[in-house]
């Protein structure tokens, strides 16, 4: 399904580069959104940021973890009785 283009005018910013990708989800343990990896405070705070700030924020990106690494458990792990 694909969206119209008028629908999609509240996420355009032209005077603010955004790492945003409309899947705004906090993970509980990390506490980063899943989509883009950015912390409450940091998206809170993303038009207040200097450019160079959001360019920092940005360059960290690729090496965040928004979830934890691995599997808590699931069927496996509960027919192997741990």
């Amino acid at each position: 399904m694909s969206q119209r283009p008028e629908t999609d005018d509240v996420w355009r910013r032209a005077e603010i580069e955004s790492p945003c990708v409309k899947i705004c989800v906090i993970h509980p343990e990390t506490r980063l959104c899943v989509g883009c990896k950015r912390s409450i405070e940091e998206i809170g705070g993303w038009s207040r940021m200097t450019p160079e700030a959001r360019r920092d924020v940005m360059e960290s990106l690729p090496t965040r973890s928004a979830g934890p690494a691995g599997r808590r458990g699931g069927r496996a792990r509960k027919l192997a009785g741990d």
